[in-house]
């Protein structure tokens, strides 16, 4: 008997690990950056440009934070505020490397045991003061710099490199960062 439970829930578990790492790969084509430092990604990043999806939907002002964890890995704080209920979202996550660590590919957790892939594949590695992030497919992008704003020449090489990977350019949103409301100081 214990013999066919293993045999059965052997393809399972099998299947349920490949699904799983699919979600923390990268899109075909994509390659994450060699050579990644990732003291220097570390601290705030401003959100440029992103595809929709509902976890985002409706912010504007949004940035990242980035900040080692103590038992390890890297903390994640996302915010962005929602001018429809007037008031700010966060959501603090977790990412670990998936190989390497010079190489900027890591997974990130918001939702318990779920990680999602986080795959830096444009860096200014001079500076460190832009980036461009995919998740598992195309239908996941952000565009991250240090600053609110990004040189339009930088921003057009880019969204030229991101549309040849065939991440669908027509879906971009442009993220808006204004003078944040006033409860913004307080946090």
């Amino acid at each position: 008997m214990e013999n066919r439970i293993r045999t059965r829930t052997a393809p399972l578990l099998t299947a349920l690990a490949v699904l799983l790492s699919a979600c923390t790969g990268a899109p075909e084509g994509v390659e994450p950056v060699s050579g990644f430092d990732l003291n220097r990604y570390l601290g705030t990043w401003y959100e440029i440009a992103r595809l929709d999806h509902s976890f985002e939907r409706g912010l504007s002002n949004v940035t990242a934070h980035y900040s080692l964890r103590d038992g390890g890995g890297v903390k994640v704080v996302n915010r962005g505020y929602n001018a429809e209920d007037g008031e700010w979202n966060e959501a603090e996550g977790k990412a670990y490397f998936v190989g390497e660590e010079d190489v900027g590919q890591l997974k990130v957790s918001f939702f318990g045991p779920f990680y999602g892939g986080y795959n830096v594949f444009d860096l200014d590695m001079d500076g460190y003061q832009y980036s461009m992030v995919a998740g598992p497919d195309t239908s996941y992008l952000w565009i991250l710099s240090r600053t609110p704003d990004l040189d339009d020449a930088i921003l057009e090489r880019l969204l030229a490199k991101a549309g040849e990977l065939g991440f669908p350019l027509g879906e971009l949103i442009m993220v808006e960062h204004d003078s944040p409301p006033p409860a913004a100081a307080e946090q």
